[in-house]
């Protein structure tokens, strides 16, 4: 069997004068006898009979309500497995890309290593080995740094831009060390001579003129080879690069009407034995995401992930949720809503006093502004009260007679 309440066309909230009041209408309109020339006529009535008769009976509904919730619970728990499922497929395929990747940097990095070396050999056959001084002679056993190794590859030109080791410290943005031997030896000249100390001085600001351009010139020239540095330095230990972040991973809060109204604390579990937390900020309505950094799915060689925490809103005995809109039913009998009337409701803030114009029908709305869920902009959604008109419970004479009167007309 169809859902009923799509087959009457009413909300799962719906009283049972809407109900019967829709079967009626649908009733007349499918009717065989006015459908003689359908022959399914005769099945869509008779569905809408069985439809009217589960929804009627209490015990009936009761259990229909049961199953469809059941079903609905075994859908969504389908659909979170097979969305575990496709995210543990995605972290496997970015576990293998990571790896291709990190095997075509270690073949990489191997070209590099042979050509420095053939690089290293071919130099060392062409010219002698200079004597290495002490300061060198301390740093003969550490590794060597990426810049260097660049310039290995890539030539002499390099180097010569960079104007030596000391103006390519500058051009690379590694700090200038001092020097302690060529400090000592100027303090020596300058205790020697005075005048030579003012022809040196002359001399020093053109050197630190020469220094400065020459600088520059590192600068422009070794700014294209940036990237392959970062590169070698990167797969050699100088900077690590940031592992993959792993899939988000879904989960579902069910929260109530009251719990939005005041900014509840609302606890998800996300499996494994964990669960996490989050307050209800002015903006979640039905379908509104949460997002927690870093509290998803846990991946070896993987940044953990995000959790995304989508917001359902339960099902409330008075009010039903459009976006940011509650919407309430109020029953009006026929004669409040031909005189009019005042009635109490229980509103989301507290009591409120409704007013019902004189010939109101069930097609009329009243609207309370600001009674609604909060908004992200401070504002709040509205409260709608919709007005139905209902019969009494056990017939009345005066009304019947009444009624038949506007009915057949008054004749005496």
């Amino acid at each position: 069997m169809r859902d009923p309440y799509k087959i009457l066309g009413v909300r799962r909230d719906a009283g049972q004068d809407e109900i019967k009041a829709a079967w009626r209408n649908m009733a007349k309109v499918v009717h065989p006898d006015h459908n003689q020339g359908d022959p399914l006529a005769g099945a869509r009535f008779a569905e809408i009979g069985r439809a009217y008769d589960t929804l009627k009976d209490p015990k009936k509904r009761s259990l229909f309500d049961s199953a469809a919730r059941a079903a609905e619970a075994k859908q969504n728990e389908k659909q979170n497995e097979n969305t575990i499922m496709a995210q543990r497929q995605a972290a496997r395929e970015a576990a293998i890309r990571a790896k291709q990747a990190q095997e075509n940097a270690e073949r990489v990095m191997e070209e590099l290593a042979r050509a420095a070396a053939q690089k290293a050999a071919a130099e060392a056959a062409k010219q002698p080995q200079p004597q290495p001084q002490p300061q060198q002679q301390q740093q003969a056993g550490a590794a060597e740094p990426a810049e260097e190794m660049i310039e290995r590859i890539f030539g002499n030109q390099a180097r010569a831009a960079s104007g030596g080791g000391r103006a390519r410290g500058f051009a690379s943005g590694r700090t200038k060390r001092p020097e302690p031997e060529q400090a000592e030896t100027d303090k020596q000249t300058d205790k020697t001579t005075e005048s030579a100390k003012a022809g040196d001085s002359g001399k020093t600001v053109d050197d630190e003129h020469g220094a400065d351009e020459t600088a520059a010139a590192s600068a422009a020239v070794l700014q294209p080879l940036s990237l392959l540095t970062s590169f070698v330095r990167r797969f050699t230990g100088g900077a690590t690069p940031a592992p993959e972040k792993a899939p988000d991973q879904l989960a579902i809060a069910t929260v109530t009407i009251e719990d939005i109204l005041k900014g509840a604390w609302v606890n998800v579990d996300l499996g494994d034995g964990r669960d996490a937390g989050f307050a209800l900020t002015p903006g979640t309505t039905e379908g509104h995401t949460v997002r927690l950094k870093g509290q998803g799915h846990k991946l070896t060689g993987m940044q953990r992930g995000d959790a995304v925490v989508n917001i359902h809103i339960a099902p409330h005995a008075d009010f039903t949720v459009d976006g940011f809109d509650l919407h309430t039913v109020l029953p009006v009998t026929i004669e409040n809503a031909v005189l009019g009337t005042d009635a109490r409701i229980d509103g989301p803030n507290g009591p409120l006093t409704v007013t019902v114009p004189a010939w109101s029908g069930s097609d009329k709305s009243i609207r309370f502004e600001g009674q609604g869920l909060p908004k992200s902009d401070g504002g709040k959604g509205d409260l709608v009260v919709e007005l139905r008109i209902i019969l009494w419970e056990k017939p009345d004479d005066k009304v019947t007679d009444l009624m038949r009167i506007m009915k057949n007309g008054l004749f005496l």
